[in-house]
């Protein structure tokens, strides 16, 4: 019993909402008559949630989704576009102090480009259901580091850097993407 008591206190479950940006690293200047745009800017709003405690204390894992909130502009050819990342990560929680702790993540995930033709009339449906955008999933790895910091309570306040490598991101100009940001969140159990 004291055991089964012991085990139940030792887990955690945190949910956050968050909002960040995104970079890229520059073009290089290169011969090439199509230069795909980097993927940066924008603001991102996302959802995340973790579970701790399962089998070793700090350890647990994390599930994430971030999108950007309005479409960007597409160079070229009038088109619009939604960058949608979520992943699912290893997380480690080293407490610093009684307040201060970190977040260690690494995972795969998939990131979901959505291109939005342009608003000219193409469907002749009049009760709608047309779908005006394509989508180019590309597998990811991820990789990301924040520091929490316990304001109230159970309430914290994470700023967090997270990278993400995309496999084959041929509409953007790299594949190495960064996300900056911070998560506010609540922790349910221990913490």
């Amino acid at each position: 019993m004291v055991l089964s008591a012991t085990f139940a206190y030792a887990q955690q479950l945190d949910f956050a909402v968050s909002g960040s940006t995104l970079w890229s690293p520059a073009i290089n200047n290169s011969s090439e008559a199509f230069q795909p745009p980097a993927e940066k800017h924008g603001v991102y709003i996302g959802l995340n949630g973790d579970y701790v405690g399962f089998k070793y204390p700090r350890v647990g894992f994390n599930v994430e989704s971030s999108w950007r909130y309005k479409q960007g502009g597409y160079p070229f050819n009038g088109e619009t576009y939604r960058p949608i990342f979520t992943d699912f990560n290893a997380l480690y929680q080293p407490h610093i102090s009684k307040k201060l702790g970190a977040d260690l993540m690494a995972g795969v995930g998939i990131a979901d480009t959505r291109f939005y033709i342009p608003s000219t009339s193409f469907c002749s449906i009049p009760q709608g259901g047309c779908i005006n955008y394509t989508s180019s999933d590309h597998f990811m790895e991820h990789l990301s580091g924040g520091i929490r910091y316990y304001f109230f309570r159970r309430y914290f306040i994470r700023p967090e850097i997270h990278y993400y490598h995309i496999q084959n991101n041929v509409g953007f100009h790299s594949d190495n993407v960064f996300r900056g940001g911070a998560s506010l969140g609540y922790t349910f159990g221990s913490r």
